[in-house]
């Protein structure tokens, strides 16, 4: 059997397997229809029946001929009606003999619809035809013997080796090749750097830990309330300062995706008050003022409470991306400057900013500033110090919330860094 009369027997399988659906699915039809026609002579004669009555008893009553055929009602007086169903169909012996045609016809035309079937399977039966011819051609191997070969030949430590052939079959093989080891020596150069720049994000925990041990030595041996907030701070900070080497380390994982975010409800407010509080210790160059546009009052003893602004995340890490952005902006603040927190909510959203007066960025370098080691040429010339990782970290932690960052930015004036999260308690 060739392969256009197997085409032509399969198109015919399926068109049958369509045409009996088709029929039954007329027949069920039909039969609805006659179900609705029956009811609605049954309800038409109830409703001649008078409303203080009631219909006790039916019977159908049959004859030779449709118009033997009789519908008979008892109602609770014990009158019996008698209606003849004929007068009824009279009128709608027309539109089904009309309808029943057409669906006839409709069914016998569907038997005929093999040809269609097989002129819509034509382009599989070609490429069928075309993958059987490919399949019974020999194989050539050494096109991939030469390919396995400019493989071996690759130099890992060359960073500009490329694979190549000559062979124009395996032109595009060799590009998919090509893009892979760039990605892949890409991502060796990133983590090789990865060690010397993780210090970077340890020095706020550890600038803090020697701010409360400075307090402590100056004045927490003879008062026993900053004793006990100094020991308390450093607990915190210590701990805080173990789980971020551990994020450090679950950033490097991130690309793996073995991460997870530890959920916990929380006060967004008092975290970015808590980095507020630490920058005004452990930064003295700096003025640093802390907004919240939720509202805030003044309690019974006279103190400031800030409303609470709750969401749903990794409190540790919100903390560092906060943390990341108040650094970014002291290291390219003038002494003196004013960095802004400001806290706020807009429907299910939240949001926190951080505003610096620093040398701001041009339009070509905010594009690059959340890839990982990038620095615009006037932060270098600044001798700031830094890899340029922090802000590839702060927008790691944003995405994971499914948040977004907003940057304005202008030369000498200053950048605002405005994170948008998500204020739902659910997930």
């Amino acid at each position: 059997m060739n392969a256009n009369s197997k085409m032509t027997s399969i198109a015919r399988r399926i068109n049958m397997s369509f045409w009996f659906k088709q029929f039954w699915g007329t027949i069920c039809l039909d039969i609805v229809i006659v179900a609705l026609i029956a009811g609605a002579f049954f309800k038409w004669r109830v409703d001649q029946i008078p409303e203080t009555r009631e219909v006790t008893e039916v019977e159908f009553q049959t004859g030779e001929s449709y118009k033997d055929l009789v519908l008979i009602m008892e109602d609770s007086h014990g009158e019996v009606h008698h209606y003849q169903m004929f007068q009824f169909l009279d009128y709608v012996i027309i539109p089904l003999g009309a309808l029943f045609v057409i669906q006839g016809l409709d069914i016998i035309g569907a038997l005929f619809g093999t040809g269609e079937i097989r002129r819509k399977l034509k382009p599989l039966n070609d490429l069928a035809i075309k993958a059987e011819k490919l399949s019974s051609l020999p194989l050539d191997t050494s096109k991939f013997e030469s390919l396995e070969q400019a493989i071996e030949n690759l130099s890992p430590n060359s960073p500009d080796a490329k694979i190549s052939t000559g062979d124009k079959d395996l032109a595009s093989i060799e590009v998919a090749l090509n893009n892979l080891i760039y990605r892949m020596r890409e991502s060796q150069k990133k983590q090789a750097r990865f060690v010397s720049d993780a210090s970077h994000e340890l020095r706020t925990p550890i600038a803090v830990i020697q701010g409360y041990v400075n307090m402590l030595d100056r004045w927490g041996k003879e008062d026993e309330s900053i004793l006990e907030e100094s020991i308390e701070a450093l607990k915190h900070e210590s701990e805080h300062m173990k789980e971020l080497v551990e994020q450090l380390l679950f950033l490097a994982r991130g690309e793996n995706g073995k991460n997870t975010l530890h959920y916990a409800e929380f006060d967004l407010c008092q975290v970015i008050h808590e980095v507020w509080e630490e920058s005004l210790m452990i930064d003295e160059e700096h003025r640093y003022e802390f907004v919240s546009d939720v509202g805030s009052a003044l309690d019974e003893e006279g103190n400031l409470t800030i409303s609470p602004v709750m969401m749903r995340g990794d409190v540790a890490m919100i903390k560092q991306s906060v943390r990341i952005f108040v650094q970014n902006a002291a290291k390219y603040s003038a002494k003196g400057a004013t960095i802004q927190f400001r806290v706020k909510k807009q429907g299910n959203m939240v949001s926190y900013t951080v505003q610096d007066e620093g040398i701001g960025m041009q339009g070509e370098d905010v594009v690059h500033i959340f890839e990982p080691f990038y620095r615009s040429d006037k932060a270098r010339n600044g001798n700031t110090g830094g890899s340029g990782l922090g802000l590839s970290i702060a927008k790691w932690i944003v995405d994971a919330h499914d948040g977004k960052i907003e940057v304005l930015s202008s030369p000498e004036i200053g950048t605002r860094f405005t994170v948008w999260l998500r204020a739902d308690l659910e997930g």
